[in-house]
């Protein structure tokens, strides 16, 4: 015998909507389920969801705004462990601490374009990520001038001029006379 022919079935299905009966008041909503007005609910609902994500928006700003301080203490070490001298450790440190921020300043606008709403003002952490890249970038053009790398002297401009007289002071042990 093939396969399908000549076998009555001895189940069936049959699909009804359910909310056409008059069964299905009949039965029990399950535990923990509660019928209100969609209405009422997803108002409420999306107004304090709405509010809860433009305060996360908000701090989520401020921590973005605040990064560049924990990259100032660490590029403020790293000059310091450095030292004074000129060579090419201390020099690649120096300009890497003039480079990022002068890159992060560039990207302000891509930085806190995730944060865009017309609930959360960005105004303050833009301000305060830009005087934060500032600082660093002002703890760079320091270690260049301590390095002896900045024109401040006259002699550095002109060529006629005689470079200044270095005046080395030693200090600590016992002086001996």
């Amino acid at each position: 015998m093939e396969k399908g022919k000549g076998l009555a079935r001895r189940w069936a299905v049959e699909l009804h909507d359910a909310s056409s009966s008059s069964s299905h008041s009949s039965v029990p909503d399950p535990p923990g389920f509660t019928r209100s007005a969609p209405d009422a609910d997803d108002a409420g609902g999306a107004r304090q969801r709405k509010d809860a994500e433009a305060a996360w928006k908000a701090s989520k700003a401020w921590e973005v705004a605040q990064a560049p301080f924990k990259n100032l203490m660490m590029m403020g070490f790293m000059m310091w462990m450095a030292g004074s001298t000129v060579h090419l450790f201390s020099i690649g440190i120096t300009f890497s601490a003039l480079w990022q921020p002068i890159s992060a300043l560039r990207s302000v606008g891509k930085v806190f374009e995730p944060f865009k709403d017309p609930r959360v003002d960005t105004v303050v952490p833009k301000l305060v990520f830009i005087a934060l890249n500032l600082a660093a970038m002002g703890l760079g053009v320091w270690k260049l001038n301590t390095l002896g790398l900045l024109p401040t002297n006259v002699s550095d401009w002109v060529f006629s001029l005689a470079p200044a007289r270095e005046v080395e002071y030693a200090g600590g042990g016992i002086p001996l006379h």
